[in-house]
Formats: C-alpha cells, structure tokens, sequence
C-alpha cells in the first residue's frame, strides 16, 4: 500500500491549523487518497503511537511538547536535527523513522520574505527549542553577538550548546531589563500566547525600539506585541508565516512533490477567519 496517511501530534493539538495546510496542499496537487489528522499526543504516549503506525503512513508534523522527546525514538536524524537538537517532522519510511526539521529553513524563509535581513543588533527572547531554531536560522546572516532574553539564565544551557554548534555568539540576559535601553535591528520573540504582552508595553512607551519583530504566535493575531511594534513603524513577520513555511518543508519531504505554497498560505487564513467570526 503507498504511504498516504499523516498527521500532526502534539499536546495540546485541538486547535492545530496544520491539518488544513497540509489538507489544501493535497487537493492543489491531486493527492486525493491523502489524509492529514490532528492527535493529541504527549511525550508519555509517544512511543506507543509511533509503534503503531503502519506502512501507510508518510510521516508525522510535530509540535510542543514532543520536538526534543521524539529524538531517542529516531532511526536516523538528519544533520540539522542533531545539532539544532529538535525535529518537527518524522518520516516514515518502512519501519525507519527518520527526523527532520522544516523550523529553522522555514524561519529563515519568513524573515526574507518580509525583506529582513538580520545582521547587526539582533535579540532572541525565550530559550526553548524554537529560539534554538531562530539561533539556527540566524547563522547565516547574523554578524553581531546576539542577545537572547530569558526568564531563567541557568536554565538555558541547551541553548547555548546549539549556538556553539552553528557558531553564533549569544549573551544571555534576564528577560525585561536585558532588552531595554537598546536599538534592535530584530527581535524574535518566541513565546508561546500572550506572554510578550508586557514587551508590548515597553514598545509603547519607547522603552524597547526596534527595527524588525517577528512574533512566532499567529492565533490569536495581531498579538499585544505585535501590534505595539506596528504603531512603532516596525516591519512585522507573523507566526503564521512560519507556519505556513514549515508545512511547505513538510509537504515537500512527505510526498516528494513542490508544494502549493500560495494554496496552503490561503487556506489557513480564510480558516482563521472563520474561526474569529465564530468566536
């Protein structure tokens, strides 16, 4: 049987726009007899689920919490999976799981498709496996040290080990007043919900200027602190143009065709429309 089952797992998953971009990229192309589903999945019940899937299934999306919990269940990862120690995307190819990761190319393309290019005063804020992406989509253009703003400094060290590895400078400071008193080219904020919303109001104020801010949050959009750097004339990548770039990655590895980019990217916003009307 061909492969032409995939999915999305992660916890929690319900509200994942993942399966009506992969969806519109099935019908653009033709993929008929594909199917893309949405399971809730935490790190406990992951390697059960991934023993269960059979030869027809293509691959597997993956979001929080399982990016970094998946890797000691991989036959094979691929080098950018190893040294940015995080894989959004599992393929499966008979009974071999092979990683990948479609965040730090998909980073990478937003920022130069809103005609950022990052290369002096540059901040990351958050110390997950997303900044570890957005160190990663950085080392290619970043010539500066590059900040990264976090709640707690000691705990940062598996970021800081990604950094060695792609050969980018970081200081760490402590989220709030590190990034006060300073000019960013581009701050990247990869916070999960409304928990920038206090930069916003260091942006309001003129606390915090910055040329360029990327906000990985896309739902609800525009967030607080997006919109605060809007007024400030800041250019403004939104999380959705993440999304839709590391879908396209994904699309392109499950099924080896170009993917519908303008498709898929169509899809999901008329998908958060109608959410925000039924809301």
């Amino acid at each position: 049987m061909a492969a032409s089952r995939a999915a999305v797992l992660g916890s929690p998953v319900t509200h994942s726009l993942s399966p009506v971009l992969h969806l519109a990229a099935y019908r653009a192309l033709g993929l008929d007899g594909w199917t893309y589903d949405a399971i809730e999945c935490d790190e406990e019940r992951l390697p059960g689920l991934l023993g269960s899937l059979g030869a027809d299934w293509a691959g597997l999306s993956l979001t929080m919490p399982l990016k970094r919990a998946v890797l000691p269940l991989l036959d094979l990862a691929q080098p950018l999976v190893k040294r940015v120690g995080a894989a959004n995307t599992v393929l499966l190819r008979g009974s071999r799981r092979v990683g990948h990761n479609t965040d730090v190319p998909g980073m990478a393309r937003a920022m130069r498709g809103a005609g950022v290019t990052p290369e002096g005063n540059v901040a990351v804020i958050g110390g997950g496996a997303t900044a570890c992406a957005a160190i990663a989509a950085l080392r290619d253009t970043v010539t500066e040290e590059v900040m990264v703003a976090v709640r707690a400094p000691a705990r940062a060290e598996p970021l800081l080990e990604v950094a060695r590895r792609f050969g980018v400078r970081v200081r760490l400071a402590e989220l709030g007043p590190g990034l006060t008193s300073q000019s960013w080219d581009l701050l990247i904020s990869t916070l999960p919900g409304r928990a920038a919303d206090p930069l916003a109001e260091q942006l309001e104020v003129g606390a915090i200027t910055a040329k360029a801010v990327f906000d990985v949050v896309y739902d609800p959009w525009p967030t607080a602190f997006a919109f605060a750097a809007a007024t400030t004339g800041a250019t403004v990548i939104s999380g959705y143009e993440l999304l839709v770039q590391q879908a396209v990655g994904q699309v392109e590895l499950m099924t080896g065709h170009r993917a519908p980019v303008e498709q898929m990217r169509a899809a999901g916003l008329a998908e958060l429309d109608r959410r925000r009307n039924n809301s």
